[in-house]
Order: structure tokens, then C-alpha cells, then sequence
């Protein structure tokens, strides 16, 4: 896992218009970067709408909103469609980021291993570094944890 203080690792994936897009491009901004497992999932589908929900609290806060997931940039862009998702959902089927973040864990489901992303949150500051670690972040209460924090409540 990446600590606090440790400069966020640079990527550049696809979004779900097909579109390069690097951390980097971000200078100067505050970045929400947010990985989770599948898109059209469950929790990841609740994550996502809590996310779009609060997105007008990160905007006024000048804060950029990314989600990560491996799956593809067709499926990103259904899945922004279907639920009018109006951030930025990066494509990271190589595991570039996944694994650049410490996010590519073992993970057990009803007794049986596999290797998955975990649910994870960084808010990495205007000059890169990460300043919010949230492992294993809860589907629902995630977005609003983070305006919490931004304001200093959390």
C-alpha cells in the first residue's frame, strides 16, 4: 500500500472515450483517485452513482474525480451512459496502475482465492503527492467520506 507523503505514481490509460489520459495532466489540481473491481457490479455500481451524486461538491471544491477499474473503455462507456456517471473512468486492463497503487490483492469470496482489485480511495494533492490513504472503502459512504475529509471534518 502507498503511504501518505509518497508521490503518487505517474500512469497514462485509456478513458472510456479512448482518450490517453495521465495522472500528470492533473498539475496544480487535487485528484480523487478511486479503484474498483467491475464495472456494473453491485457495490461498484452504488460507488460510482454516490460519486456522480456528490460530483458537484468535488467540482465547487476544484477537486477531478477518477475512477479505475481493468475492465475496457467500451464497457467504461456503457457503464457512464447507463448510469450518467459524469467523471473520468480510466480503462486499466494491464494492471499498470492497479498494480502501480498496491491495489491488485488475494482475495477470498465464498472460500474460494483469486487475485482482484480492492476497493481503494488515494486523494493525491495539486503537486502530486498523496495526502489520504482509505483501503478497503465501503461502496456507499465513500464519496461522502472524502467531502468530509476535504473539508477538514474527517
Amino acid at each position: 500500500m502507498l503511504e501518505i507523503g509518497m508521490k503518487a505514481p505517474d500512469f497514462t490509460l485509456q478513458d472510456k472515450d479512448g482518450n490517453q489520459v495521465a495522472l500528470s495532466d492533473f498539475a496544480g489540481k487535487k485528484v480523487v483517485l478511486y479503484f474498483y473491481p467491475r464495472d456494473n457490479t453491485p457495490g461498484c455500481t452504488r460507488q460510482a452513482c454516490a460519486f456522480a451524486q456528490n460530483y458537484d461538491g468535488f467540482k465547487e471544491r476544484g477537486v477531478e474525480v477518477i475512477g479505475i477499474s481493468k475492465d475496457s473503455a467500451a464497457s467504461h462507456a456503457k457503464f457512464a451512459d447507463k448510469h450518467e456517471l459524469p467523471f473520468i473512468l480510466l480503462s486499466d486492463p494491464e494492471l499498470v496502475a492497479i498494480q502501480g497503487y498496491d491495489v491488485w490483492k488475494e482475495k477470498k469470496l465464498y472460500g474460494k482465492v483469486s487475485m482482484g482489485v480492492v476497493r481503494t480511495t488515494y486523494v493525491i494533492d495539486e503537486n502530486g503527492i498523496i495526502e489520504k490513504v482509505m483501503p478497503k472503502v465501503k461502496p456507499d459512504t465513500n464519496a461522502a467520506e472524502i467531502l468530509a475529509y476535504l473539508d477538514g471534518e474527517a
